[in-house]
Order: C-alpha cells, then structure tokens, then sequence
C-alpha cells in the first residue's frame, strides 16, 4: 500500500515554462525552498515543447536568467557552422538543446527540487498559503507552500483557485486605451502548432503517410508560393528548420471555449492532423520530399507536445498594466515603472487566421517595464501568476506573452515570491524597491535601457535612478519600434529633474528657489544640491568630489563646476548622494510617506 506524503516548501511553481524556469531559479537563488512542478517531460514550456525557438523580442536586453540562457545557447553552438555569434543577433536553437539547457540550469542551484513528468490535480487555500495536489510514482502527494506561482501557459491552477479571468479585446471604456475597440470582442489570437522540419539531403525521400481527414485545397493560400524559401527562413542549427507559419498554414482560429479543458484535448488532436497535413502537402505537392519531421520531441506523430499560444485569459490583478504604460509611462498619474520587475521590447503580434479580430494600427511600439502588481493576483493571498496570466490589457498581452519577455518576468516573479517567504508575510506587504532591489542583485533589470549594458560600472545607479523617474528613458524610434535610451553622455536639463525633486525632498522647492539654477543644470549645481540634501559643508564636499572626480567615479569629463552635468555623472552622484531609490513606492508607484 502507497501511503501519501506531505511535502513542505516555501515556494512551488506549477509550469516547467520559460517563466516557470525563470521564476525557481530566482527563489532558489534567493535561499527559499523551491518546488518546481512540470506534466511533460521537458523545461521551456512553449520555447522548447512548443517549438517556438526562435527567439527575437529581448534580444537588446538581455538581462538576468535570460542572459544566462541566451548566453549558454550561444556558447553551445558557437562551432557550429552559420550560427549568428552577433551580440544581438535573433537567437536560434534546437528545442532539445534549448530544453536541456534549462535542465542544466536548475540542476546546478540548491534549494530547487524539480519534479519532470508530474501531473498536479487539486489546489486549494490553506491559510495565507497553499496546498497543492500531484501525482508521483502512482500516488498522490500534497505540496504545502507559503507561495504559489501558476506559471502554466493556460493558467488553469489559479482557474482551479477560483481567479477570476478575462479574455479578449477589452474595451476604450474599461482601459482608457484609445487604441482599444470601442465595444469588448470576445476574439483572442490564433494558435500556431509548430513543426521542425530537417534536411536529410537531396536523395532522401522523408515523406510521412497520408494525415487523416487530409485535404490539399487547405493549402491553397500556398499556392504559387517559393514553399523552399518560406522553410529556409525558419533556419535553426544543424540543417533543421522551424515552421510557424500564418494564413493557412499551421496557425488556427482559437477561442476560450475551443482551449477549455473540456475541449482542449480533441482541438490539440485536430490541428496536431491539420500541421501534419501541412508537411505532406510540402512534401508532395510542394516537392519537398527530402525534408522530414525532427525526432527531437519523443511524441509520436514527431510533433512539439504543446501549441505556442499567444493569448488565453488574464487575471484581475492587483495592478493592470494598459498600452499607455508603455507609450507614456512618464505622464501618468498611476507610475507604475517604477514598480518594474521586468523588461520587454517585443513587437506586438497580431494574429487572426479567419480575420476576426481588428487589426491594431500600433504607434512605434516602445520597450517597457512590467509593474509588480501585474503578477499578483487580486483577493487572493500568495497567489502569484504569469505568462498569459498576468493582469494586463489585450493591446499588451500581444508583446509580454513571448517567451523571452516571460523568461524575464519570470525571474521578477520569482523575486517577488522569495521575498513573501523569506519575510513570512502576504501580498497585502509588498515592498517594492526592497524586491527591485534583490532583483538588481541578481542582475536583473528595471528599466528598458538598452544603450547602458550590465557590464556598465553605473548600470545599477542608472537603473535606481531611471526607476525614480528623476531621469527618464528617451526614445529612440526605428520602424515599428523604438528602443528607450539613457544617452548618459547628454546633458541633464533642470525642467526634467525639478519635479520629482520636489516630490522626493520637501525641502528642494526651497533649494530651487534660491539657487536658480539655469535651464541646463550645472556640475556646481549638483555639488550645492547634494550639499543641501545631506547638509554637508559645500566647500570640503567640493573638494572631496573634485578629488574622487576621475579616481574613484572614473568619469570622462573633468571636474569643473561650470559645465553642464551628464545623466551619467548626475545618476551617479544622485544614487550615491541623494539616495531617491530608498524612498518606497506603493504597487501604483506613488510614493509612501
């Protein structure tokens, strides 16, 4: 007879995904015990079991756990013939390869137990934390933890919970985005059930059988295409190729009924066959006879497991994070960047097979950071979500869900979760720079600089002051996106600092007042201000600055009181001086007195 046991952790994540991954590894790093439960065989969720390895959003930002694996990836192929070694290039990888690097990386972290091919059943509240059913070796085992983070693409742990979710466009109304619809459309994006195809030379002959329900004029859309370029396009490492593509190809009309557990298996089966109609069609039709499915995935029709999904449903979190977060994070009364626990800069995807969703004429898309509040959930204590989960709007859920946007929050996730075990408490006491500041530890990234590399000896007071708001990100527009810059060679101008200045210390007005600085603000300027703020003599100080000027700080410049101050030299100085980081935030970036 099996006899149940009770299994006590800090923390468990349920989702092997790449926010999944990204969140264990954080919270074991941060010394909490971590459980990290996965149904399927491999780690990476929709990056690797779901074939969707080409990764291109983040690649400007490669900050933390991300950087780790995108670094390992890098290093893993860097013999191989043809692969891109650029330091931003788009990062290719075989999803075995990409699965077994995430492997490595929880193998080599202590507090982390991992539990692969692990089906979980139950979940429920148990106090300010939770329990959580599985099964292992034929029985069923509980999980009491004080944390629970739903890290699976479907959210369907918090969905047992009780979370409330919504799904599809919202409307104007209800997010105050004028790029959203005026009406909510129960539409959400399509899903891709991706295939890797390999090469296996001119001679060889990888034909598949006849799929069943087969119908050729499926892919008309196809027709008179180059169908060889279109799958050298997916190029990945060693002759293999990944096929994602739109129209009528491999991508189908989704909804939140079609994805119900109710109905998910038998829709998985359906387009599994439809994906598999589209190789035989490439095969035969297309005469590409020679390219036949990778045996990587272990499923027998040679399939990734899961589909890459774009979107499902969103919980009601204790923050939403809505487009204008994004397009005018400075501007709002709500400042919620200064919550961040992650970055992303993903183009925003659109994808509706049958054309039922409005297409989204989206200004120059820029890269952002993603509030706290997005990931805890709403009246529901240590309850903590991401991927498709997280509470933010369907105009922005159309960058976050990518994987390398996920891989990053993940991490942010994670942080937040070790700090309510670590300090034993609940969601209802988050302390933000307090977890903004373990992130930083741990190389993560607040703010989407992509011009001030983590390598950087300011980079950390670049990103305590940016996530003040004391200087602010500027954007740099290229086509459809725009990258934020911190330009820390530029001058700082007095308009841009005078505000939040004033709202940090109460006696800057003062300082303003009689010191009239000008409209650029001066190395003096800054000695004087440092010297009010901590009320120090201005003359040592002066001179102790002078002295350390090119020593200690290193900065390029000389020393001379007359010049205009650089963002760089002025967020040195401010971070080490003035301190605005320590002023505490609440969840909606207003500060707590």
């Amino acid at each position: 007879m099996a006899f149940a046991d009770t299994i006590k952790t800090d923390v468990v994540v349920v989702g092997g995904t790449a926010s999944g991954v990204a969140a264990a590894l954080q919270c074991a790093r941060s010394k909490v015990k971590t459980i990290l439960v996965e149904p399927g065989p491999w780690l990476g969720g929709e990056m690797t079991s779901g074939a969707m390895c080409i990764m291109e959003g983040n690649r400007n930002l490669p900050s933390g756990i991300w950087g780790e694996f995108r670094k390992q990836v890098r290093e893993f192929y860097k013999k191989t013939p043809g692969f891109d070694t650029t330091y931003n290039a788009v990062l290719r990888f075989e999803p075995y390869t990409g699965a077994a690097i995430l492997k490595k990386m929880t193998d080599t972290v202590k507090n982390l137990t991992l539990k692969l091919k692990t089906p979980w059943t139950t979940v429920k509240k148990n106090g300010t934390g939770w329990e959580l059913t599985i099964t292992e070796n034929g029985r069923t085992n509980t999980i009491r933890a004080q944390v629970l983070i739903d890290a699976t693409e479907t959210g369907d742990v918090a969905t047992k919970a009780g979370v409330q979710f919504i799904s599809g466009f919202d409307s104007r109304q209800d997010t105050g985005e004028q790029l959203a619809p005026e009406k909510t459309i129960p539409e959400i994006q399509d899903i891709t059930w991706c295939a890797v195809l390999k090469d296996y030379g001119a001679a060889a002959d990888k034909t598949i059988a006849k799929p069943e329900g087969y119908n050729a004029s499926r892919y008309d859309c196809l027709k008179g295409k180059d169908l060889l370029r279109m799958v050298k396009g997916g190029k990945l490492p060693n002759d293999k190729y990944l096929i994602k593509w739109s129209e009528c190809a491999n991508s189908y009309t989704s909804s939140t009924d079609l994805l119900s557990l109710q109905k998910r298996e038998q829709y998985y089966k359906d387009m599994r066959l439809r994906t598999l109609g589209l190789i035989y069609y490439l095969q035969t039709t297309g005469g590409l006879k020679n390219f036949g499915l990778s045996d990587e995935f272990g499923t027998p029709d040679q399939l990734p497991s899961i589909p890459y999904m774009r979107e499902y449903r969103r919980a009601k979190g204790q923050i939403r994070m809505v487009l204008d977060d994004i397009l005018t994070p400075y501007s709002r009364s709500s400042k919620l960047y200064r919550t961040s626990i992650a970055v992303g800069d993903a183009s925003p995807g659109q994808h509706f097979v049958g054309g039922n969703g409005p297409k989204t004429s989206y200004p120059p898309f820029l890269a952002y950071s993603i509030p706290l509040g997005a990931v805890v959930v709403k009246d529901f204590d240590n309850l903590l979500v991401t991927e498709k989960s997280i509470s933010v709007s369907h105009l922005v859920n159309a960058s976050t869900f990518y994987p390398s946007v996920q891989m990053v929050l993940g991490q942010g996730a994670g942080t937040v979760a070790a700090y309510l075990a670590f300090f034993k408490t609940t969601t209802a006491n988050l302390r933000v720079r307090t977890i903004q500041g373990e992130l930083l530890d741990f190389k993560g990234c607040l703010m989407p600089f992509s011009d001030v590399p983590q390598t950087a000896a300011a980079f950390r007071a670049i990103q305590q002051v940016g996530a003040t708001g004391l200087l602010k990100g500027i954007p740099h527009v290229n086509g459809k996106t725009a990258a934020v810059l911190f330009k820390p060679d530029t001058v700082v101008y007095t308009e841009e600092i005078k505000p939040v200045l004033t709202e940090l210390y109460s006696h800057a007005f003062l300082w303003f007042n009689s010191e009239k600085p000008g409209a650029q603000f001066t190395v003096g300027n800054m000695v004087s201000l440092i010297s009010n703020t901590t009320l120090s003599d201005p003359k040592p100080l002066r001179m102790a600055l002078e002295k350390q000027w090119q020593t200690t700080y290193k900065f390029a410049q000389p020393f001379d009181t007359q010049r205009p101050i650089t963002r760089l030299e002025f967020a040195v100085l401010a971070n080490k001086y003035l301190n605005p980081f320590a002023r505490n935030v609440d969840l909606t970036g207003r500060l707590i007195n």
